[in-house]
């Protein structure tokens, strides 16, 4: 695997560091022993350290040369509320919690390529390396951004990069424009009439006035939406009843929504309300709580660093190995809300294809090790690219 000579001689260390912090996953905002490792890393290549942003925010600087110009390097650092089932060395040791999106290996590429560009120094201007608590649900990105992340490390373009199991390792995929959709919830509470569960005609049951919504509700996607657009409404969560001969008073429903444009995200918060509220009223019952909240906004990479982007992992991997079109994923990523402030880009680096590669937010998932020093390269490759050293003419004789 095409990597830089210098990175894969520390692949080892890059390893042991990743299996450590594997071992001891820390959820959003609780990421101390993580930013700790890194900001001690940080600080032995020789990088400026700040530390406090999100709470667990860690931005790492590096400047070489004279030149003005500036990039954001960013990984995200946070486990999930998952129970591990893998039985290797470097499981998880905190019950119910574990690195199931491999945020522990986005954590050790960028911190191999900070070692390796303290080192050389071979581009001029500066880096960011910006490390974010919180990707998973809690939106850690959107939360360093309101803070001052920019202004106070001002860059003219942020790159984000995951891992995707299912690609083959040695290779990228990225594109201009979406690249993640857009992350919703909502929650609708349906308060009907209680009443034995052998005498339901004295109630009025709010089981079955949430089951019809729930089932009313993927009209929306069917038949509100243009077929050239794509939405996904799912109800993930159905909460009612303490016993099995009581008809409830409430039933309460939750889900999620994922958008791409935001027309078509607009129109699916009013008919989810819309739906819920006549479907309610036809049965008898009534909605007494309607939540519509939006998370994450969707991925969007800007043209320019998209192919600066492709053209780093093409120096790594070659042109056949770069997907330039990969299709948008529905799944959500608060790297987002670093797109919405600064130009920039995400890609996607292939975690492996073969037997046991099971996708992210699996309770056997284990990010790749090979692929550590290939993401580190990357990174490598884009600062130096981007910051070129500019030569210097000679003089005539």
């Amino acid at each position: 695997m095409p990597v830089i000579n210098r990175i894969a001689s520390f692949h080892r260390d890059m390893t042991a560091w990743r299996h450590d912090i594997h071992r001891h996953p820390e959820t959003a905002f609780e990421e101390v022993r993580t930013s700790d490792i890194v900001a001690e890393k940080l600080k032995s290549f020789g990088l400026e350290v700040h530390r406090g942003l999100a709470k667990t925010g860690v931005v790492g600087v590096l400047r070489s040369g004279t030149s003005k110009r500036a990039i954001g390097l960013r990984a995200d650092m946070d486990a999930l509320d998952v129970h591990e089932t893998n039985e290797f060395g470097h499981k998880s040791t905190v019950p119910g919690k574990m690195h199931a999106c491999g945020h522990d290996g986005h954590t050790v590429m960028l911190l191999g390529a900070a070692k390796y560009l303290a080192e050389t120094r071979h581009f001029d201007g500066t880096v960011y390396f910006i490390f974010q608590p919180a990707e998973e649900n809690e939106g850690g990105g959107r939360v360093m951004v309101e803070e001052g992340l920019f202004e106070k490390f001002p860059c003219e373009g942020v790159y984000g990069m995951h891992n995707i199991p299912g690609i083959p390792v040695g290779r990228f995929a990225v594109r201009p424009g979406p690249m993640m959709a857009a992350y919703d919830i909502f929650e609708i509470v349906v308060k009907g009439v209680g009443a034995h569960g052998a005498m339901p005609h004295h109630g009025v049951d709010p089981v079955v006035v949430g089951a019809h919504i729930v089932t009313a509700l993927q009209s929306i996607v069917a038949r509100n939406v243009d077929p050239m657009d794509t939405a996904v409404v799912s109800t993930t969560q159905i909460h009612s009843g303490d016993t099995w001969n009581v008809i409830p008073q409430e039933c309460v429903l939750r889900g999620t929504v994922r958008t791409f444009k935001k027309p078509v995200q607009d129109m699916i918060e009013k008919q989810i309300e819309k739906i819920a509220r006549n479907v309610a009223a036809g049965f008898g019952a009534d909605v007494t709580r309607w939540r519509y909240e939006r998370r994450y906004p969707a991925t969007v990479n800007s043209p320019q660093e998209t192919e600066f982007a492709a053209e780093a992992a093409t120096a790594l991997v070659g042109m056949d190995n770069v997907n330039r079109n990969p299709t948008p994923a529905m799944g959500s990523e608060d790297f987002a809300w670093m797109l919405l402030k600064k130009p920039g880009c995400y890609i996607w680096i292939g975690n492996g294809d073969g037997e046991g590669s099971c996708m992210v937010h699996n309770p056997g998932y284990d990010f790749n090790d090979e692929i550590l020093p290939l993401g580190a390269s990357y990174w490598a490759t884009l600062v130096e690219q981007q910051l070129a050293r500019q030569s210097v003419p000679q003089a005539a004789e």
